[in-house]
C-alpha cells in the first residue's frame, strides 16, 4: 500500500532543501504530481493532502480522469501532443508542456480561438542534448518558436520545459540542466513578444532535486508520489 502522505511530504522536504540551496524558497518551485496509469482514488488523495497541479502524459488519461477528478486541481499536458488531439485537451488543461514545433502553436492557436480559450499558457520542449530518442526543438528550431509566438493572440509563451537525456554520471546530467538554465535566462532578457518567461520545467522523480539546485522552478514528480507505475492498464 502506498503513503502518498508520507511520500509527499519526503518529496516536499526535499524540494525545501534543494531550493534552500540554490538561493530560493520552496515555495519558488512548482510540484507537479505526475499521475499517468495511477487511479483517480489516488489523485483525489493526493489533491485532498494539498497537490494543487496533477500532469498527465496522454490525451487519453485527461479525458478518462478529467470528471472523476476534484475541480480544485490544475491540469498539465507534460508528454508528447499530436495536432490532432489538441482539441480534445485544449478547455481541460490549464499548460501545455511539450510544445516543439510551430505547426503545434498554430494547431493549440487554432483551437483555442474555436473553443473560446482566451488564453492557454505553453512551454517550449527544448531537446538542448539533440538525444533523437527524446522529443524537443534544437536551437535554431526555439529561436524560430520565440519569434512566432508575436503574432498568436490565445497562446502565452511561459518558458522552457526539457527531459534528462540518457546520460549516467553526475556532472554531465548536472551541466544539461545548468546549460538550459543559462538559456532560460538568455531568453529572458531577450524581451520576446508575447512571450512571459516564468517557468522552468525541469526535473523528475530521479533527478529533481539536482533540477532545483541548477535554477527549475517546476518539476514532475510521479513514481516517488505515488509509486511505480503499472503499465499493464
Amino acid at each position: 500500500m502506498v503513503d502518498i502522505k508520507r511520500n509527499l511530504e519526503d518529496v516536499k522536504k526535499r524540494i525545501e532543501v534543494s531550493a534552500k540551496k540554490s538561493g530560493r524558497s520552496e515555495n519558488d518551485v512548482t510540484l507537479i504530481a505526475v499521475t499517468k496509469t495511477h487511479p483517480v482514488e489516488m489523485i483525489n488523495a493526493a489533491i485532498e493532502l494539498g497537490v494543487t497541479d496533477i500532469g498527465e502524459n496522454k490525451v487519453q488519461e485527461i479525458l478518462e480522469k478529467y470528471d472523476k477528478v476534484k475541480k480544485s486541481v490544475r491540469w498539465h499536458l507534460i508528454g508528447h501532443l499530436q495536432t490532432n488531439k489538441v482539441k480534445y485537451i485544449i478547455d481541460k488543461v490549464y499548460m501545455i508542456h511539450s510544445v516543439d514545433s510551430i505547426k503545434l502553436m498554430d494547431e493549440i492557436e487554432k483551437e483555442a480561438e474555436k473553443h473560446g480559450v482566451k488564453e492557454i499558457k505553453i512551454l517550449l520542449q527544448y531537446n538542448i542534448s539533440g538525444e533523437e530518442s527524446k522529443f524537443g526543438t534544437d536551437e535554431a528550431g526555439l529561436s524560430e518558436m520565440l519569434l512566432h509566438a508575436g503574432k498568436l493572440k490565445h497562446i502565452k509563451v511561459c518558458g522552457l520545459m526539457t527531459i534528462l537525456p540518457k546520460i549516467d554520471t553526475e556532472f554531465s546530467n548536472r551541466l544539461h540542466f545548468h546549460n538550459i538554465y543559462n538559456k532560460f535566462i538568455d531568453i529572458y532578457n531577450e524581451k520576446y513578444n508575447n512571450v512571459d518567461v516564468t517557468f522552468l520545467s525541469m526535473g523528475m522523480s530521479g533527478d529533481f532535486e539536482m533540477a532545483i539546485e541548477e535554477g527549475s522552478n517546476m518539476v514532475r514528480v510521479g513514481t516517488a508520489i505515488f509509486g511505480e507505475r503499472d503499465y499493464s492498464i
